[in-house]
């Protein structure tokens, strides 16, 4: 059928503007790249996991010098959209330092990588293996992303970052934004519905579960109205803290201490101190120190 009517309409909307529309604009990221590439950065960090046959110590330095000049033309590609797209005038130069810098960065993220891997392990009674954690549990996919999005976040790149935390997101369900400071040996049990904001700060042996978020209480405005961006605005969790299903955790200034334990559906929007536990009775929060019977161990069942 003709298809003119439709072709004269859409044409007439797209002069319109109104945001949506990006014509004769900067090339934009491909979000096609961007997959592959965040597919490209798993390999790098758990080499013989995810191949097609299998990676031997003898073959790895050849593989490597491959998928390290595939991902940097890649991500310099990818980078220099991003900064053309934020009018930077050197945008090439720019590209390459920062993905030269990326590339850097690989082995310590892939140490600290290896820490929530373990995490998962001491923390899930079910796990059997590290292999099966790896190649099975969607914390791995979602906070692995995060920490590399978080180096070009750090970089101040525009974009990318977003689009590989988006990415783990779409295939995990777990939606942590590249801004997020996380420590050591950070586990997600189950992981679907977590949310986890720009600001929060995230200590080390930290294990939360699906649902859990961590998000902001209310945003600050401008004159016109406008959400200020970049302000403090999500929790802090402390060392050794666990969170269970369903919590709510909101606030810039709310910071949840050491060693405590937030039940399951409890809603904060205020500190606790170290060494507490947070649940309902009935309808009432309690907020109360751990006693000394309850271990103050990664994870540990508590009582009430």
């Amino acid at each position: 059928m003709p298809h003119d009517a439709i072709k004269k309409a859409l044409l007439a909307s797209y002069a319109l503007g109104g945001g949506i529309n990006h014509l004769d604009g900067a090339n934009l990221p491909s979000q096609d790249k961007v997959v592959e590439l965040a597919r490209d950065l798993m390999h790098l960090l758990f080499p013989g996991f995810f191949e097609d046959s299998g990676l031997t110590q003898a073959e790895a330095p050849a593989w490597l010098d491959q998928m390290l000049t595939k991902v940097e033309k890649r991500l310099s590609a990818e980078i220099e959209k991003c900064l053309r797209y934020a009018k930077d005038a050197d945008a090439k130069a720019k590209a390459e330092k920062l993905t030269a810098d990326f590339l850097s960065s690989l082995p310590e993220v892939r140490r600290v990588v290896q820490t929530d891997v373990a995490a998962a392990y001491t923390g899930d009674p079910a796990a059997r293996s590290l292999d099966e954690i790896i190649l099975a549990y969607p914390c791995v996919l979602a906070i692995s992303l995060q920490r590399l999005a978080h180096v070009l976040y750090a970089q101040k790149v525009p974009l990318l970052p977003r689009m590989l935390t988006e990415y783990a997101h779409e295939r995990t369900g777990i939606d942590i934004h590249p801004g997020a400071h996380i420590g050591e040996h950070f586990f997600i049990d189950h992981g679907t519905g977590v949310v986890v904001g720009e600001t929060a700060i995230i200590g080390q042996h930290v294990k939360i579960y699906q649902g859990v978020t961590l998000g902001a209480k209310s945003f600050e405005t401008d004159a016109s109205g406008v959400p200020i961006k970049g302000i403090k605005r999500h929790p802090e969790i402390g060392d050794r803290v666990t969170i269970y299903a369903h919590a709510t955790i909101l606030g810039g200034d709310t910071v949840i201490g050491a060693h405590s334990v937030v039940g399951a559906s409890v809603w904060l929007m205020h500190s606790i101190p170290p060494h507490s536990v947070a649940y309902y009775k009935d309808t009432s929060l309690i907020v109360r120190p751990r006693k000394a019977h309850e271990l103050v161990l990664d994870g540990a069942d508590w009582s009430i």
